[in-house]
């Protein structure tokens, strides 16, 4: 099934994959909290590592219009799930994010007929490819 406006459809993905990515990026800024309070506590290094995902999360929410966009948030994922090895509940999280993510790629290889491959305008007019025909 492909969508009767690949553009349109293809539009309100990027829409629905810029606000996971925004999401996934406040989420991370939550997770020093939890290390805080842990055994181990919270380094320099550690909340370097999270303020600079959640920075690139969130950024990357805006290069969604890009026809690269949609790899960039994919390669963002992994460290998003890897967060889990600071906090063993971003294994939840991150994995709950990483499951809306390849929902929305699902979706957009059904409506559009690709994951990642830029989108042609839709054809308009009949089949001879002239004009919609006017009264």
């Amino acid at each position: 099934m492909t969508a009767p406006d690949p553009l349109r459809a293809a539009k309100a993905l990027r829409g629905a994959a810029a606000g996971v990515l925004v999401l996934e990026g406040l989420a991370v800024l939550f997770v020093p909290r939890g290390i805080a309070q842990t055994e181990e506590g919270l380094g320099g290094v550690r909340l370097t590592l999270l303020l600079v995902l959640s920075l690139l999360l969130i950024l990357s929410s805006g290069v969604q219009r890009r026809e690269r966009g949609l790899l960039i948030g994919t390669a963002l994922q992994v460290p998003l799930l890897l967060t889990g090895l600071m906090n063993s509940v971003m294994w939840f999280v991150g994995g709950a994010f990483v499951l809306i993510w390849l929902y929305l790629l699902q979706v957009r290889k059904e409506l559009i007929g690709s994951r990642f491959a830029p989108v042609t305008a839709a054809r308009t007019g009949d089949a001879d490819g002239g004009g919609p025909a006017t009264p």
